[in-house]
């Protein structure tokens, strides 16, 4: 190939982007110095999660509340998409109708870092965050959440079909998870009877 002055057409396949580090750059983690909410509909928090069906995977993605930990919007679908996030999101949206000025974090995956995502958020004047390089823990409540969803519901069960995934998660986010299962953080009480407890003060 150099005798005849060839070359390889992946030889500059991995070149260094400026726009995504401009991009990132303007995007920054700003739960760090933001206060902690004092009411609902602040600050929300989003990410996506596997489940196993069979051999297959499945991929969850949540919107919580992080007032009351409450999670306002999910979805579950085959394939990892913008799709997916974007309609958890609008699931919580269309619960909760946010004023704008929302604070929105997520991680730095592509269905959360997509020009797609951030327009939806920007346009319905919602603030996005994101976390910090190699810094999962900046998402730690719904590093939380996850764990506590495949610790009490999916760890060593095996689901057969869609319809019986999606009716298991549907009982444990809004029958036990929202509803029953008590906080610490939330003085012991469910993510449901905080924010009835809020609204009463």
């Amino acid at each position: 190939m150099r005798e005849l002055g060839l070359r390889a057409r992946v030889s500059g396949l991995y070149r260094r982007s400026t726009g995504v580090h401009r991009f990132f750059a303007k995007t920054g983690n700003l739960r760090r110095d933001h206060p902690a909410p004092t009411c609902v509909d602040q600050v929300w928090v989003g990410d996506v999660t596997y489940l196993r069906l069979g051999k297959h995977w499945r991929y969850l993605a949540t919107v919580m509340d992080l007032f009351s930990r409450r999670i306002i919007g999910w979805t579950i679908a085959r394939n990892r998409t913008v799709e997916v996030t974007l309609r958890a999101l609008k699931r919580a949206i269309a619960l909760r109708s946010p004023k704008p000025g929302l604070l929105f974090h997520s991680d730095r995956g592509i269905e959360y870092s997509a020009y797609g995502y951030q327009a939806f958020l920007r346009a319905r004047g919602i603030v996005p965050s994101m976390n910090r390089p190699r810094n999962f823990q900046d998402n730690g409540h719904m590093e939380s959440f996850f764990h506590s969803l495949k610790a009490e519901l999916t760890h060593q069960r095996q689901f057969i079909s869609d319809a019986q995934l999606n009716t298991s998660l549907s009982g444990y986010i809004e029958t036990f998870y929202n509803r029953k299962r008590i906080h610490s953080s939330l003085g012991y009480h469910s993510p449901v009877e905080f924010e009835c407890l809020a609204n009463a003060q």
